[in-house]
């Protein structure tokens, strides 16, 4: 049964008048004809509505899309090609949210941070939440990464620190200059993928 409100009503019950509690919110089928309550901020528990935040297909059918907890639709509720361009990717190594990735080779394709040192590791995405090596990424081919910090607007550019980006442009021979787009704010990259120049 679902968490029961302090408010009561009068439930004729095959004949009988009987006292019961209304639910704050509801744990299933065993709570079928059972009244609900609004919770103490004077709406129904989405537990009560058939939502859902994030869908696993079509076992969700029928069931309304819900906001996460950054106040936007999930990508897994959208039609297909509707929403990020994104693709799972096995990590290669331990990823930070916001980092930018390379996609490589690795028996099969693998997802590493990018860095400018050198050729071969040039930036094709990012990430917007932690991965451990070994696990899946998602891997983000568009849109803004907003898991940056410390960023001045304007054009950014792949640094040699693995898997970040600023301002300045690395100079060092062999180093690899890849614009990655536009800092809108200290904590915002609109992410547009330009092509590595290898330095002489």
């Amino acid at each position: 049964m679902g968490i029961a409100s302090s408010k009561k009503f009068i439930r004729n019950n095959a004949g009988t008048l009987t006292e019961e509690a209304a639910l704050l919110d509801s744990a299933g089928a065993g709570d079928a004809n059972r009244v609900p309550a609004l919770n103490a901020a004077g709406v129904l528990d989405p537990t009560f509505v058939n939502s859902t935040v994030s869908s696993a297909g079509a076992g969700d059918a029928d069931k309304h899309p819900r906001l996460d907890g950054t106040g936007r639709l999930d990508s897994s509720v959208m039609p297909v090609g509707i929403g990020a361009d994104t693709a799972t990717i096995q990590a290669s190594e331990n990823l930070a949210a916001g980092d930018f990735v390379n996609i490589h080779n690795s028996s099969g394709a693998r997802v590493r941070k990018a860095d400018a040192t050198a050729a071969g590791k040039e930036a094709h995405g990012f990430v917007l939440s932690a991965v451990t090596s070994g696990n899946n990424a998602t891997v983000y081919f568009e849109g803004t990464n907003t898991q940056v910090s410390g960023q001045t607007p304007g054009t950014v550019f792949l640094l040699t620190t693995a898997g970040t980006a600023g301002a300045t442009a690395p100079s060092g021979a062999g180093n690899v200059v890849q614009k990655l787009g536009v800092a809108v704010s200290a904590s915002a990259i609109n992410f547009e993928r330009g092509e590595p120049i290898v330095l002489a």
